[in-house]
Order: structure tokens, then C-alpha cells, then sequence
């Protein structure tokens, strides 16, 4: 890919100023009205031009532009491979990322790249807007000068997040437990499992405990080896064994995310157990979560869930759909047993689960 660099020029003095690295792969806070009306991306180098705050921040700017950018529900397994791929060369010669995207998947990319970037010892903060960015009332500018913020904050030399995040509305919420919950507020994002990492008004006040501790020694790794052999399945009244046993015949299907009720119910009929059962005799992972926002599945907390137990679902206790069925095709692409996938989908790799 041919990527678009520029370098912001902006008044931070040398040798004293943090340096950031902008991925910018698409979404609303880079859009801005044409003459007619419409909306058109910019030129996100001109970004100067938008913000001119920019200039001011004590922040070596670099923004790597997407040859074209992406509306995030045309994000495929390819484009997670370009961000982690970005950050991964580009490591070493910045303090901090962030990385403009979408908001429809930014939860499944930000997911996505806590597994992939593995040893990440740096801020890659997610961000993106509800407004673009010329809009008189956007939430663009203050999303992405915040993300900045933090993404170059250091204490006694040391990032203080290092991890990948969503920043969105005031709120730094941990990347692999974020979803999307708002289209029409500026609230778009929260994190029912997992407290906000920090709160930004009139300082930024991090919640230190929350965020995942810095280590010296840890090395970054590109782990770029994804499968896509996988679907969410959701659970709702009135599912019939023809639409169960046709989605688990799937050709080529390794892992299927259920999307049950509460903290891990399903019907308890002997079609339903026999489909599952049968499709995990075949070889099929299937994955337990829950459709509430909030909450974890308990497999044999109630009788309908004792029987998923049994027949070899795996409990994704307090995973998001998200961070769900992108750790199962990060996982199913490490050439991994299924034993050895059925007992890291409930452990911890980047933050997603409480073990």
C-alpha cells in the first residue's frame, strides 16, 4: 500500500518534544462539506488548517494517510494487518499512536490490534467523531487533541498507557473492552466490564489502577496471522434447528461467537443441545457471550446454560462480541490446536477477559 506521509510542522521545541505517529485510515473526523453541501474527505495533511491548535502542542506530528480512506464498515482482515503493520515499522520513532478510524468497528479494530500487537509497550488511542470535523458543533477537535495528549504523556520517562485504547467523549476506555452503543450522541462508546482507564476535563485524570502497568523489557511483535473462518451467531425466541444446524454447515467455518441470553442461557431443547453438540463433535469452537452490554456468562449458574457446559462450550465470561470473535480469528490464525484455543479464548491476552 502506498501510504501518504506528511509531517506536521508545529512549534514544539527540539529536544523536548514528544513525537506522534497518525494513522489516518478514514470515518467522519475526516470529513468536511464541499461547496454543494456534501460531504468529502480532506486532505488529512492539511489537518493544520482544521486545528490549528495543533500547532501549539509541544508534539512532533507525523500523519501516514490510507491511499484512500475507508467508511470502517468496509474495514476487512487486510486493513488490520496495514495499522498493526504501520505501527510495528514505525515503533521505535514515536512516543505514542493514534489512529483516526470509523466508529461503526472501531471497537473490533481496537480489539483486534491488543492481540496482534503483542509486547506493545506504547499508546495506540483509537479515536474518530460524530460530526466531521468542519460541523460548527463537532466532536472532532477535542477527540483528537486529547488523543494526542495522551498518546505522548509520559511519567519519569515512561508512557503512561501503554495500550491500545479508545478515547471518545472525555472518556479513555481500554480498546478490547469498548462497543459502540450511541449513533446520535457524542457518548458513542462505553465499557460496562471495565472501568474507564481515564476522565478528561479540565486535567486529564488517569485512573492508574485500571490501566495495564508499563514493563521495560517487553518487545513488540507483529503477529499478523488472522483466519476469518468464523461468525456471530445471536440467540433469539423462536430459532428453529434448520437455521442452526445450516449455519454450523457453513463450508470451511472453524468458530462460531453464541450470543446467548443474560449471563449465558440458551434453550434448553434437545434440538438445540443436539445442533451444538454435533457441530462441536465436527471440530467447531463455539464461543459463550453474553447479549447484554454489561454482566458475564456463568455456564451452569441457571439450568439452561448447565447443558453448554457439558456439550463443550467454551464460557466467554465478560468479553464483548467484539473483543470476542476477533481474539477466536486471531487465535484460529496462530495454528493453534483446538484444545490449545478452547483454553486461551478464557484467558487473558491483552486485557479483554476477566480470568
Amino acid at each position: 500500500m502506498n501510504y501518504k506521509i506528511v509531517r506536521l510542522k508545529t512549534s514544539g521545541k527540539i529536544g523536548k518534544t514528544a513525537s506522534v505517529l497518525i494513522i489516518y485510515t478514514g470515518g467522519t473526523l475526516g470529513m468536511a462539506y464541499d461547496d454543494s453541501g456534501a460531504l468529502v474527505p480532506f486532505n488529512f495533511g492539511l489537518i493544520l488548517e482544521k486545528i490549528p491548535i495543533l500547532s501549539n502542542m509541544n508534539i512532533a506530528i507525523t500523519v501516514i494517510s490510507f491511499p484512500e480512506p475507508i467508511d470502517s464498515s468496509n474495514v476487512t482482515m487486510r486493513h488490520w494487518k496495514d495499522m498493526a503493520y504501520i505501527i510495528y515499522e514505525n515503533y521505535d520513532s514515536y512516543d505514542g499512536f493514534v489512529v483516526v478510524h470509523g466508529t461503526d468497528t472501531m471497537a473490533y479494530s481496537a480489539s483486534m490490534l491488543s492481540y496482534m500487537l503483542n509486547g506493545l509497550n506504547k499508546p495506540v488511542i483509537f479515536t474518530g467523531a460524530q460530526l466531521p470535523i468542519s460541523a460548527m458543533r463537532s466532536d472532532a477537535r477535542e477527540n483528537l487533541v486529547t488523543s494526542l495528549e495522551i498518546a505522548s504523556a509520559k511519567v519519569n520517562g515512561n508512557p503512561i498507557v501503554p495500550e491500545v485504547c479508545i478515547f471518545f467523549n472525555h472518556m479513555l476506555l481500554r480498546g478490547n473492552r469498548s462497543k459502540k452503543v450511541q449513533s446520535i450522541h457524542f457518548d458513542a462508546f462505553e465499557s460496562e466490564n471495565y472501568p474507564p482507564l481515564a476522565e478528561a476535563g479540565i486535567v486529564i485524570d488517569y485512573n492508574t489502577n485500571a490501566i495495564r502497568p508499563y514493563e521495560a523489557n517487553r518487545k513488540l511483535v507483529n503477529m499478523n496471522q488472522l483466519d476469518n473462518n468464523v461468525m456471530v451467531l445471536k440467540l433469539f425466541p423462536g430459532i428453529t434447528d434448520k437455521i442452526m444446524d445450516s449455519c454450523f454447515a457453513t463450508p470451511g467455518l472453524k468458530g462460531v461467537v453464541l450470543e446467548t441470553y443474560g449471563s449465558g442461557n440458551s434453550p434448553s431443547e434437545s434440538w438445540f443441545m443436539k445442533s451444538l453438540e454435533k457441530a462441536i463433535k465436527k471440530g467447531l469452537i463455539i464461543l459463550n457471550v453474553s447479549q447484554c452490554n454489561g454482566g458475564r456468562v456463568i455456564q451452569g449458574r441457571y439450568e439452561t446454560s448447565k447443558e453448554l457446559l457439558a456439550v463443550g462450550v467454551v464460557s466467554g465470561a465478560d468479553m464483548t462480541t467484539e473483543a470476542a470473535i476477533t481474539k477466536l480469528m486471531f487465535l484460529l490464525g496462530q495454528n493453534y490446536s483446538r484444545e490449545e484455543i478452547s483454553k486461551k479464548l478464557t484467558q487473558s491476552l491483552a486485557g479483554e477477559i476477566t480470568a
